[in-house]
Protein backbone atom coordinates (compact mmCIF):
# COMPACT_ATOMS: atom_id res chain seq x y z
CA UNK A 1 0.00 0.00 0.00
CA UNK A 2 2.82 2.37 0.97
CA UNK A 3 4.73 1.51 -2.20
CA UNK A 4 1.69 2.31 -4.34
CA UNK A 5 1.22 5.71 -2.65
CA UNK A 6 4.89 6.58 -3.10
CA UNK A 7 4.67 5.66 -6.79
CA UNK A 8 1.61 7.84 -7.28
CA UNK A 9 3.31 10.71 -5.44
CA UNK A 10 6.34 10.49 -7.73
CA UNK A 11 4.11 10.40 -10.80
CA UNK A 12 2.19 13.47 -9.60
CA UNK A 13 5.41 15.41 -8.99
CA UNK A 14 6.76 14.33 -12.38
CA UNK A 15 3.54 15.41 -14.10
CA UNK A 16 3.72 18.83 -12.42
CA UNK A 17 7.31 19.31 -13.54
CA UNK A 18 6.45 18.28 -17.10
CA UNK A 19 3.46 20.63 -17.16
CA UNK A 20 5.64 23.49 -15.94
CA UNK A 21 8.22 22.76 -18.63
CA UNK A 22 5.52 22.76 -21.31
CA UNK A 23 4.24 26.14 -20.08
CA UNK A 24 7.74 27.64 -20.02
CA UNK A 25 8.51 26.33 -23.50
CA UNK A 26 5.25 27.77 -24.80
CA UNK A 27 5.94 31.17 -23.23
CA UNK A 28 9.44 31.19 -24.70
CA UNK A 29 8.10 30.33 -28.14
CA UNK A 30 5.56 33.17 -27.99
CA UNK A 31 8.28 35.60 -26.85
CA UNK A 32 10.44 34.64 -29.83
CA UNK A 33 7.54 35.18 -32.22
CA UNK A 34 6.80 38.68 -30.95
CA UNK A 35 9.10 41.25 -32.62
CA UNK A 36 11.32 43.25 -30.27
CA UNK A 37 13.15 46.45 -31.11
CA UNK A 38 15.50 47.64 -28.39
CA UNK A 39 16.07 50.85 -30.37
CA UNK A 40 12.47 51.99 -29.83
CA UNK A 41 12.15 55.07 -27.62
CA UNK A 42 10.62 54.08 -24.24
CA UNK A 43 9.46 57.68 -23.75
CA UNK A 44 6.02 58.39 -25.16
CA UNK A 45 5.93 61.97 -26.43
CA UNK A 46 2.73 63.94 -25.92
CA UNK A 47 1.05 66.80 -27.75
CA UNK A 48 0.41 69.90 -25.65
CA UNK A 49 -1.18 72.26 -28.19
CA UNK A 50 -4.63 72.25 -26.59
CA UNK A 51 -3.28 72.70 -23.06
CA UNK A 52 -1.06 75.58 -24.21
CA UNK A 53 -3.95 77.44 -25.82
CA UNK A 54 -6.09 76.87 -22.73
CA UNK A 55 -3.37 78.11 -20.40
CA UNK A 56 -2.70 81.20 -22.50
CA UNK A 57 -6.38 82.10 -22.33
CA UNK A 58 -6.63 81.50 -18.57
CA UNK A 59 -3.29 82.58 -17.10
CA UNK A 60 -2.80 86.10 -15.71
CA UNK A 61 0.62 86.28 -17.38
CA UNK A 62 2.14 85.44 -20.80
CA UNK A 63 2.62 81.68 -20.88
CA UNK A 64 5.96 80.46 -22.25
CA UNK A 65 6.49 77.50 -24.57
CA UNK A 66 9.37 76.62 -26.90
CA UNK A 67 9.29 77.25 -30.63
CA UNK A 68 11.62 75.47 -33.02
CA UNK A 69 13.08 72.82 -30.73
CA UNK A 70 14.63 69.88 -32.63
CA UNK A 71 12.53 66.72 -32.95
CA UNK A 72 14.72 64.86 -30.45
CA UNK A 73 13.26 67.04 -27.70
CA UNK A 74 10.17 65.13 -26.56
CA UNK A 75 7.37 66.68 -24.53
CA UNK A 76 6.37 64.30 -21.72
CA UNK A 77 4.13 66.27 -19.34
CA UNK A 78 1.94 69.36 -19.32
CA UNK A 79 -0.27 70.98 -16.72
CA UNK A 80 -1.88 74.29 -15.82
CA UNK A 81 -3.32 75.04 -12.38
CA UNK A 82 -5.35 78.20 -12.12
CA UNK A 83 -5.10 78.16 -8.32
CA UNK A 84 -2.59 76.46 -6.04
CA UNK A 85 -0.37 77.16 -3.04
CA UNK A 86 2.19 78.41 -5.56
CA UNK A 87 -0.19 80.65 -7.51
CA UNK A 88 -1.35 80.10 -11.09
CA UNK A 89 1.17 77.52 -12.30
CA UNK A 90 2.14 76.45 -15.82
CA UNK A 91 4.28 73.33 -16.31
CA UNK A 92 5.69 71.82 -19.50
CA UNK A 93 8.19 68.95 -19.23
CA UNK A 94 10.57 67.47 -21.80
CA UNK A 95 13.21 64.81 -22.28
CA UNK A 96 16.21 66.32 -24.03
CA UNK A 97 18.36 64.55 -26.68
CA UNK A 98 20.48 63.04 -23.86
CA UNK A 99 17.36 61.60 -22.17
CA UNK A 100 17.60 64.10 -19.35
CA UNK A 101 14.63 65.96 -17.91
CA UNK A 102 14.06 69.66 -18.55
CA UNK A 103 10.93 71.65 -17.75
CA UNK A 104 9.42 75.09 -18.13
CA UNK A 105 7.75 76.24 -14.91
CA UNK A 106 5.88 79.54 -14.46
CA UNK A 107 3.93 81.13 -11.63
CA UNK A 108 2.55 84.45 -10.45
CA UNK A 109 2.96 83.36 -6.82
CA UNK A 110 5.67 84.10 -4.29
CA UNK A 111 8.92 83.77 -6.29
CA UNK A 112 11.17 82.29 -3.61
CA UNK A 113 8.66 79.64 -2.58
CA UNK A 114 7.94 78.72 -6.20
CA UNK A 115 11.59 78.52 -7.22
CA UNK A 116 12.45 76.40 -4.19
CA UNK A 117 9.60 74.01 -4.98
CA UNK A 118 10.16 73.43 -8.71
CA UNK A 119 13.97 73.23 -8.42
CA UNK A 120 13.87 70.93 -5.38
CA UNK A 121 15.85 73.37 -3.29
CA UNK A 122 18.43 74.61 -5.79
CA UNK A 123 20.33 77.73 -4.68
CA UNK A 124 21.48 80.84 -6.59
CA UNK A 125 24.97 80.37 -8.01
CA UNK A 126 25.67 84.13 -8.35
CA UNK A 127 26.07 83.70 -12.09
CA UNK A 128 23.89 84.42 -15.10
CA UNK A 129 23.34 83.02 -18.55
CA UNK A 130 21.98 84.74 -21.63
CA UNK A 131 19.15 83.02 -23.47
CA UNK A 132 16.69 84.56 -25.89
CA UNK A 133 18.43 87.89 -25.49
CA UNK A 134 17.62 87.95 -21.76
CA UNK A 135 19.65 87.39 -18.61
CA UNK A 136 18.71 84.34 -16.56
CA UNK A 137 19.94 83.72 -13.04
CA UNK A 138 21.70 80.39 -12.63
CA UNK A 139 20.70 78.05 -9.79
CA UNK A 140 22.49 74.86 -8.78
CA UNK A 141 21.20 71.98 -6.69
CA UNK A 142 21.77 68.37 -5.73
CA UNK A 143 18.80 67.15 -7.78
CA UNK A 144 17.99 69.91 -10.32
CA UNK A 145 19.82 72.86 -11.78
CA UNK A 146 17.89 75.83 -13.13
CA UNK A 147 17.76 79.09 -15.02
CA UNK A 148 15.45 81.67 -13.46
CA UNK A 149 13.90 84.93 -14.65
CA UNK A 150 11.78 87.12 -12.41
CA UNK A 151 9.58 89.74 -14.01
CA UNK A 152 6.64 91.80 -12.85
CA UNK A 153 3.79 89.36 -12.27
CA UNK A 154 5.55 86.14 -13.30
CA UNK A 155 8.53 83.96 -12.45
CA UNK A 156 9.83 81.68 -15.19
CA UNK A 157 12.07 78.72 -14.34
CA UNK A 158 13.76 76.29 -16.72
CA UNK A 159 14.89 73.40 -14.57
CA UNK A 160 15.70 69.70 -14.48
CA UNK A 161 18.45 67.10 -14.55
CA UNK A 162 19.59 68.28 -17.98
CA UNK A 163 22.89 70.07 -18.47
CA UNK A 164 23.05 73.85 -18.40
CA UNK A 165 23.64 73.71 -22.16
CA UNK A 166 20.29 71.95 -22.63
CA UNK A 167 18.52 74.22 -20.14
CA UNK A 168 19.88 77.22 -22.04
CA UNK A 169 18.73 75.71 -25.34
CA UNK A 170 15.21 75.33 -23.96
CA UNK A 171 15.18 78.82 -22.46
CA UNK A 172 16.45 80.28 -25.72
CA UNK A 173 13.53 78.70 -27.62
CA UNK A 174 10.82 80.07 -25.33
CA UNK A 175 8.20 82.49 -26.57
CA UNK A 176 5.66 83.93 -24.16
CA UNK A 177 2.15 84.80 -25.24
CA UNK A 178 -1.14 85.65 -23.59
CA UNK A 179 -4.53 85.31 -25.23
CA UNK A 180 -7.25 87.60 -23.89
CA UNK A 181 -10.89 87.02 -24.61
CA UNK A 182 -12.62 90.19 -25.79
CA UNK A 183 -15.44 91.39 -23.59
CA UNK A 184 -18.58 89.53 -24.57
CA UNK A 185 -16.67 87.12 -26.82
CA UNK A 186 -18.25 84.14 -25.16
CA UNK A 187 -21.69 85.36 -26.16
CA UNK A 188 -21.14 87.13 -29.46
CA UNK A 189 -18.31 85.05 -30.89
CA UNK A 190 -16.03 88.07 -31.31
CA UNK A 191 -12.41 87.20 -32.09
CA UNK A 192 -9.82 86.79 -29.38
CA UNK A 193 -7.20 89.39 -28.69
CA UNK A 194 -3.75 87.86 -28.81
CA UNK A 195 -0.95 89.49 -26.86
CA UNK A 196 2.16 90.12 -28.90
CA UNK A 197 4.47 87.12 -28.58
CA UNK A 198 7.85 87.78 -27.06
CA UNK A 199 10.98 85.93 -26.06
CA UNK A 200 10.86 84.75 -22.46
Amino acid sequence: MSSTENKRGRQTARDMVLSLLVILLGAGFVYLLVPHDDSLDPVRPISYDVELVTARRAAPYPVAAPVGLPRDWRATSVDYKRQSDLGAVWHLGFMDPDDQYAAVEQSDGEPEKFIRSVTHGAEPADRTRTAGGEEWERYEGEKYDALVRQESGVTTVVTGTASFESLTRLADALEAEQVRVSEGAGETGEPLETGAPGKD
